[in-house]
């Protein structure tokens, strides 16, 4: 059976024991990416990052720049090891940590860029109506001009119904083979416009 990527439980007893890790691609892999989008906002700009787990990421906002970032996770230890990550690399906290479901933000804040890395498919095992909640939740939480990047292991993520965002896959990667005559695989990273 596939682990139950939607359960909290399944979130609480991972991070019980996982101090860091990083979902697909690392985190500068992925900095790369956003790099035109972040050229585009200035250091004031308010960004959320969703799902944001046990990654470091945050770190490398802040380490460009952005003290104005917003880390959301449903999990309350994958918060504690952001605020960890983060207190080991700068030597202070000054980033926000918020205990919250990606699917009900209620986060009274609206974000010029919103990321994620893996969370919209976590959130996909709970079904394709999850999804759709996530990103009406989103659509609610971005500025005027505002966008989410998604970065996904699914070339259909954002096939949905109803979807309040036109998304276009603006990136692939490559997943490493194992073996030259493995097939060739791809992450897929989306841009999503109201």
């Amino acid at each position: 059976m596939p682990p139950n990527f939607e359960s909290q439980s399944y979130w609480h007893d991972r991070y019980s024991t996982e101090a860091a890790f990083e979902w697909l691609i690392d985190s500068s892999t992925f900095m790369r990416i956003l790099e035109p989008f972040l050229d585009r906002l200035d250091h004031s700009a308010r960004l959320l990052h969703l799902g944001c787990g046990t990654s470091d990421l945050h770190n490398h906002l802040r380490d460009r720049g952005y003290s104005n970032v917003t880390n959301v996770d449903y999990e309350r230890l994958a918060l504690k090891r952001g605020e960890e990550l983060e207190q080991s690399n700068f030597g202070d906290v000054n980033l926000k940590y918020v205990l919250a479901d990606a699917t009900q933000l209620q986060l009274g804040e609206r974000y010029d860029l919103v990321i994620d890395k893996c969370t919209a498919d976590a959130i996909s095992c709970g079904a394709e109506d999850a999804v759709l909640r996530m990103a009406q939740s989103i659509r609610k939480h971005l500025t005027p001009g505002g966008c989410w990047i998604s970065m996904s292991y699914s070339s259909s993520r954002f096939d949905i119904a109803e979807l309040p965002f036109a998304a276009e896959a603006f990136a692939t990667i490559p997943v490493p083979k194992e073996r030259e005559t493995d097939p060739d695989v791809f992450y897929w990273c989306y841009l999503l416009q109201p």
